[in-house]
């Protein structure tokens, strides 16, 4: 009876195996369709790997089609989803990654090994059929550990695909403003140079002494040079833009950029909105948690597996001797790993110090959510203030002012330097509002990307807007 047994061992094993094993998948369509129906605002439904030339074809004409009008943000965020090759590079990473942890979730493949050996009259054929035994109790366990890891790596994505979309957003705002701040240096080194024109005219008449027209002079090539800036701010921004979405260059000469930023809301984000959500939804703490989950799966698995190895094998000879008769002998044989070198100490010390870290991370990462979101929340609502106020405020009361001197110089109070020099003021006044407004769409950028867990260290400072002009004489 025993013979039966060992005959039928492994064999017996073998669905169990299978039905075990079978348990641990992954679908790359399922992952980022999940995606797409948690963050419907960032992936716009549009969130796929792609691997087969039609799909890629029909995908690129529909990031053409957005190109034939001025860009919107959300049309950035559209194309970059169906375009960029770094988004499809990111996507097909996270695909190896899935499945590398699911391949660890299965065992070993069994070995067979045949012996054949000769001597004097006798034959004798070996043949051995081997598993890891370990790995087999195990599997449980490591199929545990895969899902854990599937987990993770599902959340990664998302964090990854959120920073991505963040980036493409901060990105559209920062080449509209630049092109914005663009169009309006041109027009203060238009006013400089007439100035300028002016001055040298006026000096060689007379009527000018050199100071004077040094000052002239030297503003217009301050504002040059500011231009200079800003044409090359204006390109980089836009080039940055470009390598976001994944244009190639034939469709970057197509790539139309609004005139202007967006208005800004009729009211901004209430902070009791977004309070209660410091520690809900936030992906950075579903990640750490995650993190302490599969490090603490490891762990329960080192206790064991640090300590030794286990391979079963069922063995079958049959033996034939000189006359032509045959001998079978079966049986079983047991490998095992004496831990006598090394007892797995240090592993088991590495794993408890794992766990450890990652518990203590998850406490920093719950500890400094609701920090983050409130040093983000005051970025938002103190540039929206700001730009507000630039809008409401500084700008019409500059036009003001520039209406009072149009009438002064038209009743001759005031040279045309002066009233030059008041344009001048009025147009820098303009680029403090157009950096107020890109600064306040950067901070609500980085707001929504924080409430779901995407911290952003642009918002932990903020610069002080300047309105104020280049020294220039205009007395």
């Amino acid at each position: 009876m025993s013979h039966i047994h060992y005959r039928y061992l492994i064999p017996a094993l073998i669905p169990a195996i299978l039905l075990l094993g079978g348990c641990a998948s992954f679908d790359i369509d399922q992952s980022t369709q999940q995606i797409n129906q948690r963050y419907p605002a960032y992936t716009q439904g549009q969130l796929a790997l792609v691997s087969k030339p039609e799909q890629q074809k029909d995908r690129q004409d529909k990031a053409d089609a957005f190109l034939r009008d001025p860009l919107s943000q959300d049309a950035a965020v559209q194309i970059a989803l169906l375009n960029s090759p770094a988004m499809q590079a990111l996507l097909a990473q996270h695909q190896a990654s899935a499945a590398n942890a699911v391949q660890s979730a299965r065992i070993a493949n069994p070995v067979f090994n045949f012996e054949r050996s000769r001597q004097g009259g006798e034959l004798e054929i070996g043949r051995m059929l081997s598993l890891g035994l370990l790995d087999l109790l195990s599997l449980p366990q490591r199929q545990t550990m895969a899902q854990h890891s599937l987990a993770q790596a599902q959340t990664q994505l998302s964090l990854d695909v959120i920073d991505r979309v963040s980036q493409v957003r901060v990105a559209w705002v920062k080449a509209v403003a630049a092109q914005q701040s663009l169009d309006y240096a041109k027009q203060v080194v238009d006013a400089a140079d007439a100035s300028a024109e002016l001055a040298g005219r006026m000096h060689k008449a007379g009527n000018f002494n050199t100071l004077q027209a040094a000052r002239q002079q030297a503003f217009q090539a301050d504002a040059l040079a500011q231009f200079s800036f800003a044409r090359h701010n204006s390109l980089a921004t836009r080039e940055e833009l470009v390598r976001l979405l994944g244009l190639n260059d034939a469709q970057e000469k197509f790539l139309k950029l609004p005139e202007r930023l967006p208005d800004l809301p009729v009211t901004p984000v209430a902070a009791e909105t977004i309070g209660p959500q410091a520690t809900k939804n936030r992906l950075d703490i579903q990640l750490a948690k995650q993190q302490l989950d599969a490090a603490a799966a490891r762990q329960g698995l080192s206790l064991v597996s640090s300590f030794t190895d286990i391979e079963l094998g069922v063995r079958r000879n049959t033996i034939f001797d000189a006359s032509g008769h045959s001998e079978i002998k079966r049986g079983v044989e047991i490998s095992l790993s004496l831990p006598i070198f090394d007892w797995g100490d240090a592993q088991r010390t590495a794993m408890n110090a794992n766990t450890l870290a990652a518990s203590y991370r998850l406490q920093d990462t719950v500890n400094n959510a609701g920090s983050h979101l409130r040093v983000s929340y005051s970025a938002y609502r103190s540039m929206y203030d700001i730009a507000r106020q630039y809008r409401d405020d500084i700008l019409p009361l500059r036009k003001r002012i520039s209406a009072e001197n149009q009438l002064r110089y038209n009743g001759m109070f005031i040279s045309v330097f002066e009233l030059l020099a008041d344009t001048r003021e009025q147009i820098n006044s303009v680029l403090a509002a157009i950096n107020a407004e890109q600064q306040f769409w950067l901070a609500d950028a980085a707001l929504q990307a924080e409430l779901l867990g995407r911290p952003r260290p642009s918002t932990s400072t903020l610069n002080p807007i300047s309105s104020s002009a280049p020294a220039d004489a205009a007395h």
